[in-house]
């Protein structure tokens, strides 16, 4: 792992863990970032960047409430890609439902900024 991939790995997690995701999309992504989910859950599986992506967080924001969450990692591979598992307790705002979540996320970084980010779940 090079010293900016865990920089930045190490950034990502801390932000997740602090409530301060919107700072870190600002300071660690790259503008023509992509996200892409396992399955379409009615937004597509791909947001095509950083303004897409912040769309995505909003989404979550106001359709989940987490009543815990945690990040795990980061989790390096090879010189440009890194991992975070990240499991959260939440309920469906809509539904009413609540759900445990376990997902792993698996970033690739280029010129110091994430460029994409692939969550995977069942």
């Amino acid at each position: 792992m090079t010293d900016e991939l865990k920089r930045i790995g190490e950034a990502l997690v801390a932000h997740c863990r602090n409530g301060t995701e919107a700072e870190g999309l600002a300071a660690l992504y790259a503008e023509d970032a992509v996200s892409v989910e396992a399955m379409d859950m009615g937004q597509g599986r791909e947001a095509q960047g950083l303004e897409a992506i912040r769309g995505k967080h909003a989404w979550w924001e106001s359709a989940m409430e987490v009543h815990e969450s945690t990040a795990d990692g980061p989790y390096p591979h090879g010189p440009d890609r890194f991992g975070v598992i990240f499991t959260a307790d939440a309920t469906n705002r809509e539904s009413g439902e609540r759900h445990a979540m376990k997902e792993i996320a698996i970033y690739t970084v280029r010129d110091g900024k994430i460029v994409r980010e692939e969550f995977f779940y069942g």
